[in-house]
């Protein structure tokens, strides 16, 4: 049985053990109806493969984000690799409890999950049921994650058949990805504490490309110049001392 959305916490007379957590009683006010939306940590992203009537199911990924706006991305499983990528501002019902996506669908939102609701609004019922819920991605640092770049140098990147990605191994310290045109692998020395992050043997493939050339070069001379980062959320900078960011990625949970 799914938890429900309305979340009780303990009222203003201290009592035992069983209390309200303390991010509960520390961000909502005393009196206040609890709700998804101001209870709840529902910012991030949720995956799941929901039916589909004439494929295997619908790898669905949804990103809330705390601005109110979303992202998502869909990919029909037997009927090719191609994404398929929305984006938008989102809604709340009057209850704090549904959110709708602009242009897309409906979610009821519980903690560290989304059901997706039917067309009319109400729950999917029957055996395929549990299908429909969509689970939060944790979030787990720089490594093991798929990072799409997006911008260099302060530009956007142009438009590429293949977009350049990275992925830092977290068990040996090694590095994979793409670089618009080559593979690459190399090393890498992460220092979380400090936001210390550098690259290091940085080997490729030696294909020609009729187009991404330059943007694979200067890809590689941004991890080559990278001494330090910033993360926020499921975006990535890379920069080099206190200088303009070297390059942007963003986390994708469809590569």
């Amino acid at each position: 049985m799914m938890r429900s959305l309305l979340i009780v916490v303990c009222g203003l007379v201290p009592l035992a053990s069983g209390c309200s957590s303390p991010r509960q009683a520390a961000t909502v006010t005393p009196g206040t109806v609890h709700t998804s939306q101001n209870a709840l940590d529902w910012a991030g992203a949720y995956r799941g493969v929901i039916p589909c009537a004439d494929c295997r199911g619908i790898e669905t990924v949804v990103i809330l984000n705390s601005d109110e706006t979303f992202t998502t991305h869909f990919r029909y499983l037997g009927k090719g690799d191609e994404v398929f990528s929305k984006e938008g501002r989102f809604t709340w019902n009057a209850a704090g409890s549904i959110a709708t996506l602009a242009g897309d669908a409906q979610y009821l939102v519980g903690e560290n999950h989304l059901t997706r609701l039917a067309p009319d609004g109400s729950r999917v019922t029957g055996a395929l049921a549990d299908r429909y819920v969509l689970a939060k991605v944790p979030e787990s640092g720089v490594t093991e994650r798929y990072w799409k770049l997006v911008e260099l140098n302060g530009q956007p990147l142009p438009k590429l058949d293949h977009a350049p990605w990275l992925i830092l191994e977290e068990a040996d310290g090694r590095m994979n990805g793409f670089g618009g045109c080559n593979s690459f692998t190399g090393s890498y020395k992460l220092d979380a504490a400090a936001s210390r992050l550098s690259f290091a043997q940085i080997a490729t493939t030696s294909m020609a490309c009729i187009s991404g050339m330059d943007v694979e070069q200067a890809f590689y001379e941004a991890l080559r110049n990278a001494d330090n980062y910033s993360l926020a959320g499921n975006h990535l900078t890379l920069n080099r001392a206190h200088m303009a960011p070297l390059a942007r990625l963003e986390a994708v949970y469809l590569p």
